[in-house]
C-alpha cells in the first residue's frame, strides 16, 4: 500500500511539474506565425474590431517600448475627456517637472499654458515628451497617481506583460518599464475605440504657438499608406525602434504592433508588410440571422401563448477572403418556455459555424414581457372557448 501510494505521488508530482509547461507551450503557441518579413524582437497583427490575432511573433515578449507607451497615456486623457473630467479647451500649465523631461518635446516652459486639445496635438503627432507630463498631471493631480492610473487601466484590459514606470516611455533611468507586443495590441485596439484620436493620430504636419513651433509625425506611415490611421511611434537605445502603425479598409481595421527593431526603416517595413498581408487575405463579414430558422416559442401558462425570438441585426466577424459563402447557421433553443417572461430573456442562440467550428454566436431573446396567467384569466378562456363550441354546434344542428 505504502509503494501504491508513494508511486501515486510521484506521478501527482510530475503532473504538477508538466502542466505549467504544457500550459505555457500552449500560450506560445496560441496565435498564428508570421507570414511576412519582421525585423524585429516581436511583432503581432491584430483586427481591431474582434480582437483576433491574426500572426504573431514573440507576442508575450516582455520588452521596452519607448514613446509606444504613450498609448496609454493618450488613452487614460481620452477617457477623461469623454467622461467628461476635463474638456479639450481646459488649459494647463506646465509644471517643473514637465518641462525638464528630456527627449522630444515642444519646450515647455514652466507656467506656461496650452490647452488640453494643443497638448494632445503634441503628444500624439511629435511624441512630446514634456507635453505628455503635463497632461498626465492635469488628469490625475500628480505624475505619480497618474503612472498609478495607467498600470491599473492595463490591468484592467488584460496586459499581464506589463508594468509602466512613467508616461513617456523615457527608459534611460529604469529597467522596468516594459510591455509585450500583444499588450501593445491591446491598448491600442482600446484606444481606437475613441474616434476623437484620429484628429490628431493621423495629422501629418501642424504647429503650435501661432505657427513658431512646428509638428511633423513621426509615424511616417501618416503620410502615404492607404487608410491610415494611426498610432504612434517608438525608439530609444534600449527599445530600438517600435511601432503601432493602426489602418482601416473596407470595414476591417487591424493593428501592426512592432518592437525591436534595428532601424526605423526596419520598424515601418514591417509594419506595413504586415498591414499589406492583412488587407490582402482578410475581409470584415458581416452576418445576418436567418429568420425564417426561427419559429416561435410557445408561452406556457402565459398571458400570451408565444413569442417571436428577435435578434441583432448584425454580427461582424473577419474571415479569411472567400470563406463567407461557406458559413452556416445552426439555432439553439427550445420549443417552449414557461411564464412569466422578460423583456430581453434569453430565449437561446444562433451559432455561425465555418467548417465545424463556431465563429460567432448571438442570443435570442424576447421582444416583450410575457407576465403569468391567472387562475382567473384561465376561467375566462375555457368559457370563451365553451361559448365558442357551443355556437359552432348550434350553427351545425
Amino acid at each position: 500500500m505504502k509503494r501504491m501510494l508513494s508511486a501515486l505521488l510521484s506521478v501527482v508530482i510530475l503532473c504538477g511539474l508538466w502542466m505549467p509547461a504544457s500550459a505555457e507551450n500552449t500560450q506560445a503557441q496560441a496565435f498564428p506565425e508570421m507570414q511576412v518579413e519582421v525585423n524585429a524582437k516581436a511583432a503581432v497583427l491584430m483586427e481591431a474590431n474582434t480582437g483576433r490575432v491574426l500572426m504573431a511573433q514573440n507576442a508575450h515578449g516582455r520588452l521596452y517600448p519607448a514613446s509606444v507607451t504613450k498609448i496609454m497615456t493618450l488613452l487614460l486623457v481620452m477617457e477623461a475627456v469623454e467622461s467628461g473630467k476635463i474638456a479639450l479647451t481646459d488649459t494647463v500649465t506646465a509644471s517643473a517637472e514637465a518641462v525638464s523631461k528630456g527627449g522630444s518635446q515642444i519646450w515647455l516652459e514652466e507656467g506656461e499654458q496650452m490647452t488640453v486639445d494643443e497638448l494632445l496635438k503634441a503628444a500624439a503627432v511629435a511624441s512630446a515628451n514634456d507635453a505628455c507630463e503635463a497632461l498626465g498631471e492635469f488628469v490625475a493631480g500628480s505624475s505619480t497617481a497618474f503612472v498609478a492610473m495607467m498600470n491599473a487601466r492595463a490591468q484592467a484590459l488584460g496586459m499581464e506583460d506589463t508594468h509602466f514606470v512613467n508616461c513617456t516611455g523615457l527608459d534611460d533611468t529604469t529597467t522596468e518599464q516594459l510591455t509585450s507586443a500583444y499588450d501593445v495590441a491591446l491598448m491600442s485596439r482600446e484606444l481606437l475605440r475613441h474616434e476623437l484620436v484620429r484628429q490628431y493620430s493621423t495629422i501629418w504636419m501642424d504647429t503650435l504657438r501661432n505657427g513658431e513651433t512646428e509638428l511633423v509625425n513621426t509615424n511616417r506611415l501618416v503620410r502615404y499608406y492607404d487608410g491610415i490611421t494611426g498610432l504612434k511611434t517608438g525608439t530609444t537605445e534600449k527599445a530600438g525602434c517600435c511601432v503601432s502603425a493602426t489602418a482601416a479598409r473596407d470595414g476591417l481595421e487591424l493593428i501592426a504592433v512592432v518592437l525591436g527593431s534595428e532601424t526605423s526603416d526596419d520598424r515601418f517595413n514591417a509594419a506595413r508588410a504586415m498591414l499589406d498581408w492583412g488587407f490582402a487575405n482578410f475581409e470584415a463579414v458581416s452576418l445576418s440571422v436567418d429568420a425564417s430558422l426561427l419559429p416561435p416559442v410557445a408561452v406556457l401558462g402565459g398571458t400570451q401563448t408565444q413569442v417571436q425570438p428577435v435578434f441583432p441585426e448584425q454580427l461582424c466577424v473577419v474571415l479569411e477572403k472567400g470563406k463567407a459563402q461557406s458559413v452556416t447557421q445552426k439555432p439553439d433553443f427550445a420549443a417552449s418556455v414557461a411564464a412569466p417572461v422578460e423583456k430581453g430573456q434569453k430565449l437561446g442562440q444562433v451559432a455561425f459555424l465555418l467548417d465545424g467550428e463556431t465563429i460567432a454566436a448571438c442570443d435570442l431573446t424576447s421582444p416583450d414581457a410575457v407576465g403569468r396567467l391567472t387562475f382567473l384569466e384561465a376561467l375566462r378562456r375555457v368559457v370563451r372557448l365553451l361559448g365558442g363550441v357551443t355556437q359552432e354546434f348550434s350553427e351545425n344542428s
